[in-house]
């Protein structure tokens, strides 16, 4: 078994990295995860949260994440964000834009609760707790953002 393999993380934006790494690891929406050469293949389900890639020489990569997808196989790990930055780049003012955005979404659900049902909106709910819980994990005020009426 190989020890590294390759990781791509991508977001519409632009593409985030392309290295090899001896592991990545993943905010799933079933749980969190790590990739490792020799992965079984899988395709998971990401929610927001952070995504660290270790390279083959033990240093670690951090990227917040607010969803998306990820490609696991064997010699590769490939991502693709909704919306993605490198942990240095998340600054309280981009955190803000991302919560506003989820507040949107939700007030947005919430308002079509009829239409598109419970579990759409529970789903919304959950994704805005995930986007509070990153910005608090790496030390930023879930607070600041304004809430649209």
């Amino acid at each position: 078994m190989a020890d590294t393999m390759q990781f791509d993380l991508v977001s519409p934006e632009r593409s985030l990295v392309s290295v090899p790494v001896r592991e990545v690891r993943l905010p799933g929406t079933d749980g969190d995860l790590t990739a490792m050469p020799g992965h079984a293949p899988t395709i998971v389900t990401l929610r927001p949260g952070l995504v660290t890639a270790i390279g083959a020489d033990g240093s670690q990569t951090e990227f917040a994440v607010t969803g998306g997808f990820v490609e696991i196989g064997p010699d590769s790990v490939s991502l693709l964000a909704e919306r993605g930055h490198p942990r240095e780049e998340v600054t309280q003012a981009v955190f803000n834009e991302m919560m506003t955005e989820a507040h949107r979404t939700r007030r947005n659900l919430e308002s079509k609760r009829d239409a598109v049902g419970d579990d759409v909106v529970t789903a919304a709910v959950k994704l805005l707790a995930d986007m509070e819980a990153l910005g608090t994990h790496i030390g930023l005020d879930p607070n600041q953002s304004t809430v649209p009426d």
